[in-house]
């Protein structure tokens, strides 16, 4: 659902950029609310309301959050979906470098290798679109950027969603109710139809994060890393083979280094857990004393391995 989203945000056209977002900021709202009624999750809210430090952070997550869903919509409607889904390629290459560069984290050689692939890669495109790939970078940024902002926070998918939706809700309302006032606004005056596509954006936006919550309990991790390279997969092939955009000689470079690097990454992650996993299988067969507190390391070891795009909550 991820990968093909590119197909859904021109149907909402003439609709601009930003009145697209703000719907779908006030209808996934909704739609999470709704839900939220459905499962009777409510106690979070509470807890959430009398810790400052989180609410800080969720309101900094719902900012960056607002970049990346806005110029991603701009992008599909602009003609630029190859580029958009570069963002989503490289967006685990940069949440490597930001955990480098801001957590002090320690890398493997061929995690520095898929790194520096990368790096080589937006020289590469670079040259071949004639100035950096600004749409890719600020998407992998600001993605990147919003993963570390969530693992801060530590709520769960929905909740997290509803807690952003409903910091993002009254400036989106009012942008909306801004528009209307000066008749600009698309929502009353392309038909019922038009008005039905500009709410369903709300479950667009919320439905496969409730199958990604799903999934996430049921497929083991290393899985769900691999799976998620389908979303930039997906959207670079609608780019290519539906909307038709040129593909020139140095682009095709530039997207080359960078599979390469994410196929640097995977190998090591593939190799990371396959060493954690031997070592869990050898740890059965020692005395129980020693056993349990190298269970619980190898099975810490083994949950730390990530094969792909960081697996946070929210997508284009």
């Amino acid at each position: 659902m991820w990968g093909l989203v590119p197909l859904f945000w021109p149907l909402l056209k003439p609709s601009g950029a930003m009145e697209i977002l703000a719907h779908r900021m006030v209808w996934s709202l909704v739609f999470v609310a709704a839900a939220l009624l459905v499962l009777r999750r409510w106690a979070w809210a509470g807890e959430l309301l009398r810790q400052p430090r989180k609410l800080a952070l969720i309101t900094v997550a719902a900012a960056v959050i607002t970049v990346n869903w806005g110029l991603y919509i701009w992008s599909v409607n602009s003609g630029h979906v190859v580029e958009a889904s570069l963002g989503y390629f490289i967006n685990p290459l940069v949440t490597i470098a930001m955990g480098v560069l801001l957590l002090k984290e320690r890398l493997r050689s061929a995690q520095w290798a898929a790194v520096g692939t990368g790096g080589v890669a937006v020289v590469v495109l670079t040259v071949g679109y004639g100035q950096p790939p600004w749409i890719s970078l600020c998407l992998a940024f600001s993605f990147a950027t919003y993963g570390l902002v969530k693992k801060k926070v530590g709520l769960g998918g929905i909740e997290s969603l509803a807690a952003e939706t409903a910091i993002q809700f009254l400036p989106a309302l009012g942008f909306l109710v801004w528009l209307s006032t000066r008749g600009d606004s698309t929502f009353a005056a392309e038909g019922a139809g038009h008005a039905a596509l500009l709410a369903s954006a709300g479950i667009v936006t919320a439905l496969p994060l409730v199958c990604f919550g799903a999934a996430a309990i049921r497929v083991p991790l290393s899985t769900i890393g691999l799976l998620q390279y389908l979303t930039p997969v997906f959207q670079f092939l609608l780019g290519v083979l539906y909307f038709h955009e040129e593909m020139p000689p140095e682009r095709w470079a530039g997207f080359a280094l960078v599979w390469l690097a994410l196929t640097l990454l995977t190998w090591d992650a593939l190799r990371t857990a396959r060493r954690a996993s031997r070592t869990l299988t050898n740890e059965i067969s020692v005395p129980s004393t020693t056993r349990a507190t190298g269970t619980v390391s190898a099975a810490r070891n083994a949950e730390s391995v990530a094969c792909g795009p960081d697996p946070v909550d929210a997508r284009p």
